[in-house]
């Protein structure tokens, strides 16, 4: 008889070749301490204690050790053991970390699982795949360090990267996009492109520095959003970086969020580096009086914000310790608060596609265990952003108590070129920060009411949405977001006086261009400014003199090149940027 085998999700898959990883790793260096190994979105890892550190050559010995073990198609079981039996057994393997675990564990039955005939044990809930044969494409990616239980102040350890697919051409794939993604990394790209940079030594962690281009780039985006707001009737405001410590306990972040939040003392009182903008919006909304006629009532503002993260988990331009939010709060009647949801759900779709991201998917978050406020307004509250998605017809996954702990939200995540997804826009819809600082507006029956806060914020913060950018397009910007949109490149000093009429005519038609008029050969210079990613090259020579024409080379193009009168050529570039062509 033929047995059909199991088919497992690609969570149990990963998690068992985590553990699989972990018992080669241990048959290398029967001293190395594991910690913990799960599955993630992308593959699994392993933390290890291990004195010297793994080297690139050391994932190849690991991966073979893996194989051999796959190869023996070894069984793995599940059994429980009481807690206490469990310590003792993991203290004489002087597996200190798993002790720690169990010491933790609520239940007094244990979860173990053996590979193979007591080949290798480890403390696990599971799932795993019943034979190590059935782990089909792995490879190991990277090693980076790690604190034990996320904790700075604990023992550092080693995580080994790695990820597992049911097939080798699903592996293979994969390997293909991680590939293309590491020629889009952000921060390789922004030192390539001069984009910016981060003086961490000199500085400090997770503080960005832009450098011209970068800030041109920052620039464009943040006119971009301004005279979105004004559009669509925001009004603009600007609040202080710091504020009393009182204002921050009053609106619940003290609370929540205070080892994120930097602290300093003024005049003998605690003062706090603003974390958000909201606090500073609600006092300018309560400085004076406001009639059910106004509402809605918008407030914007690009405000930066500071927020202590742990030195392990900065990247680049995605996660860093001073950033700016292209903020918002919505004050509005309960009877507004629906379409002003969906208005901003137009904003985000509207402002995406003008950058370029076709693709986005929607997750509604809902009440925490810990949260600000009370549960009916809470219920009021995701009841109106869930209408307003169903209105609008979107498909969209609930993550069950993941909301912010004043409000509900909806979070909008792009898919790039290489789809992968990037945090980006968020709506949070509030009744309990309204509360706290007593917001009023006069109905029209002349009593007072509470408004309705709604938190929005298109980009997320413009350091992660530019890195985002620069992943997306590699670094090859569209026309009307480069920083350089044109190069212009004579091909000899005689050729000079047309290179600087076209570069004035460009720049009178607001075109950012350089000209590059170096002692070099005509192919260096085209090849550097190639590898600038600059949108168009312009090379000029005796016949584009005589006639008043350009060879036009397009980074896009790939090299080719065409011969148009300069008239054309500035139509069709103004027609480019005005329409935001890709």
């Amino acid at each position: 008889m033929t047995m059909t085998p199991l088919i497992f999700d690609l969570q149990t898959i990963r998690h068992s070749c985590s553990h699989i990883m972990a018992q080669a790793v241990k048959e290398l260096w029967p001293d190395v301490k594991v910690a913990i190994g799960p599955a993630i979105d992308d593959g699994f890892y392993y933390d290890f204690d291990k004195k010297e550190p793994f080297l690139d050559e050391d994932l190849k010995l690991i991966e073979k050790a893996m194989q051999k073990i796959i190869n023996k198609n070894l069984p793995i079981v599940q059994s429980f053991m009481k807690k206490a039996e469990a310590i003792k057994f993991f203290n004489a393997q002087g597996e200190k970390y798993k002790v720690e675990l169990v010491e933790n564990l609520e239940d007094e039955n244990v979860s173990i699982y053996t590979t193979g005939d007591n080949a290798f044990v480890d403390l696990c809930k599971g799932p795993h795949v019943s034979y190590t044969g059935e782990i089909k494409a792995f490879k190991l990616l990277s090693v980076a360090g790690a604190y034990w239980r996320g904790d700075e102040k604990r023992e550092s350890l080693q995580r080994i990267y790695g990820t597992c697919f049911a097939t080798k051409e699903e592996l293979q794939k994969y390997l293909t996009v991680l590939e293309e993604a590491k020629k889009r990394d952000h921060r390789v790209l922004g030192k390539q492109l001069d984009l910016f940079n981060f003086y961490h030594e000199t500085a400090g962690g997770g503080l960005v520095f832009y450098h011209t281009n970068g800030a041109i780039v920052r620039k464009i985006i943040e006119d971009y959003i301004y005279a979105q707001n004004i559009r669509r009737g925001y009004q603009p405001v600007i609040t202080p970086h710091v504020l009393k410590g009182k204002l921050w306990q009053q609106s619940g972040h003290m609370g929540y969020y205070r080892d994120n939040m930097y602290f300093l003392e003024i005049d003998n009182e605690e003062f706090a580096v603003k974390p958000m903008n909201c606090p500073g919006h609600m006092l300018i909304y309560n400085s004076s009086m406001h009639s059910y006629r106004e509402m809605p009532l918008r407030m914007a503002e690009l405000g930066t914000v500071y927020r202590y993260e742990k030195a392990g988990v900065l990247h680049g331009l995605l996660r860093v310790r001073g950033f700016t939010q292209d903020d918002a709060h919505i004050f509005c009647r309960e009877d507004q608060v629906k379409e002003e949801i969906k208005g901003v759900i137009d904003y985000v779709f509207d402002v995406m596609k003008d950058f370029g991201f076709k693709n986005i998917d929607i997750e509604l978050s809902t009440r925490p265990e810990k949260f600000i406020g009370k549960v009916d307004n809470w219920d009021l509250a995701t009841q109106a952003l869930q209408e307003a998605l169903k209105e609008k017809n979107l498909v969209y996954t609930v993550h069950e108590g993941e909301g912010a702990f004043y409000g509900p939200k909806i979070d909008f995540k792009l898919r790039d070129a290489l789809n992968r997804l990037w945090q980006c826009s968020t709506i949070q819809c509030d009744f309990a920060l309204p509360e706290r600082f007593d917001l009023k507006y006069i109905a029209e029956d002349g009593t007072a009411k509470r408004p309705i806060m709604i938190h929005r914020a298109i980009f997320g913060s413009i350091e992660r949405f530019f890195g985002t950018l620069i992943e997306h397009y590699g670094g090859a910007f569209p026309s009307w977001l480069a920083p350089v949109q044109v190069a212009i490149i004579p091909i000899k000093d005689t050729h000079y006086n047309y290179a600087i009429k076209i570069k004035q005519d460009l720049q009178n038609n607001n075109v950012r261009v350089i000209m590059d008029d170096r002692n070099e050969s005509l192919n260096k210079r085209i090849r550097e400014n190639t590898v600038k990613k600059i949108p168009y090259i312009l090379v000029v020579g005796d016949k584009e003199a005589q006639e008043q024409t350009v060879a036009v080379r397009k980074y896009s193009a790939q090299g080719e090149q065409k011969i148009i009168s300069f008239e054309q050529f500035i139509q069709d570039l103004d027609q480019e940027i005005k329409n935001k062509q890709f």
